[in-house]
């Protein structure tokens, strides 16, 4: 079962955005963390545009904890500059979300996500 399993986050992965956050959330109000994280993990592996329009969708239905989720998960996996990417899609909303949420995961991430800002264009 435990391959079955591997096989169906890979899978649910690629659902849209806001369906992937909420199996994630179910996943981890069953007891299974573990799974939440891979899920979201394997989640966040699309174009930067796509994450953040995901992001934004979900703030403007009010799902705020779960974009935060989302948004948690893709700082955690992808390159500074590739977060800096998201902040195209709506820069007056995503950076000041980006940075908090960087600073989160480390003081270094979120210096290294300002510097990716700067580099992009962007007065972080």
């Amino acid at each position: 079962l435990a391959a079955d399993w591997a096989t169906l986050l890979w899978e649910a992965a690629s659902l849209p955005p806001d369906r992937l956050v909420a199996l994630a959330d179910a996943l981890a109000g069953t007891g299974r963390a573990d799974d939440c994280r891979k899920l979201l993990r394997q989640g966040v592996a699309r174009p930067a545009p796509e994450i953040a329009e995901a992001i934004v969708a979900l703030l403007d239905a009010g799902r705020e904890r779960e974009a935060r989720a989302l948004l948690d998960s893709y700082l955690r996996v992808r390159t500074p500059e590739d977060v800096a990417r998201c902040a195209h899609t709506d820069p007056h909303r995503l950076i000041p979300l980006l940075l908090e949420a960087a600073r989160g995961v480390s003081e270094e991430h979120h210096w290294d996500l300002v510097h990716a800002l700067r580099v992009a264009g962007f007065s972080a």
